[in-house]
């Protein structure tokens, strides 16, 4: 099983270069399984229906996770709850809407995906690492593969939560921060492991923000309006491979420039 996870899509930089590197990414390393970070896509804040449909029907992705902005528009509220292929962090209130797991099938072989969010510096309703144990618990005998991307802040907190799961899901990606982190490796119970797979959007930013915008506001520590970057867009993801035990065998982080717009 190839497994293709897309670090967090930021606005419309990060949607293009999406766009036009997916299919050279899928004849290169022929994937099983696309699944996209989109908390970030609609202008770098929260995600829209069109831009998820547009995400899961056009670009085919068989999933999308979402993260601490997944409620910054409200006209995706319904959209969550409806479409069984986009997930928010299942440690959010329990009557909010959307769900935090997913099983997408094809072919007779099935991908759970989970959502999660850390409570360093972010806000949950209840504990990620008791959430993680009750979804594993779960979805046990209910798919093939686990994926779980923790959307958290603190490297302490990632690393943490890959040795909690470590065995008992095929992937932990950590999302969230928007740099790539150098530590993607297989921990020793078969879990494939990254602290942050970085953004899909524009480096020449500050993690996606117009440069400019983020200097005046450490500067000046005024309140500052930001706005997404437009230059030098990257992809930043990792392709995991795994056996029909469930566990990975390995874990690969691709970095690609995209094309100028």
């Amino acid at each position: 099983m190839r497994l293709l996870f897309v670090g967090d899509v930021v606005g419309s930089p990060g949607r293009r270069a999406l766009a036009s590197l997916l299919p050279r990414l899928r004849e290169e390393h022929a994937p099983d399984w696309v699944v996209v970070n989109g908390e970030n896509a609609a202008g770098g804040l929260g995600i829209t229906p069109p831009l998820a449909r547009e995400m899961l029907d056009e670009l085919a992705v068989d999933a999308i996770t979402l993260g601490n902005h997944t409620y910054r528009h409200r006209e995706v509220y319904e959209f969550l709850d409806t479409e069984e292929r986009i997930v928010r962090p299942a440690n959010y209130p329990k009557g909010n809407p959307g769900r935090g797991a997913t099983v997408v099938e094809r072919e007779g072989r099935r991908l759970a995906v989970v959502n999660l969010v850390g409570t360093v510096f972010l806000e949950a309703a209840r504990s990620p690492f008791a959430e993680a144990d009750a979804l594993l618990a779960d979805l046990k005998g209910r798919a093939d593969h686990v994926l779980l991307d923790f959307h958290a802040e603190a490297t302490s907190e990632k690393v943490a939560m890959g040795w909690h799961v470590d065995g008992r899901a095929t992937a932990c990606v950590g999302t969230h921060t928007h740099v790539p982190t150098a530590d993607a490796r297989v921990l020793p119970g078969g879990t494939a492991y990254v602290s942050d797979v970085g953004m899909t959007g524009p480096r020449g930013g500050v993690i996606g923000v117009r440069r400019e915008q983020a200097l005046e506001r450490f500067r000046t520590l005024m309140p500052v309006r930001f706005d997404t970057s437009h230059e030098d867009p990257w992809l930043d993801a990792v392709l995991i491979e795994a056996g029909d035990d469930g566990l990975a065998t390995g874990i690969q982080q691709l970095l690609v420039e995209a094309p100028a717009a």
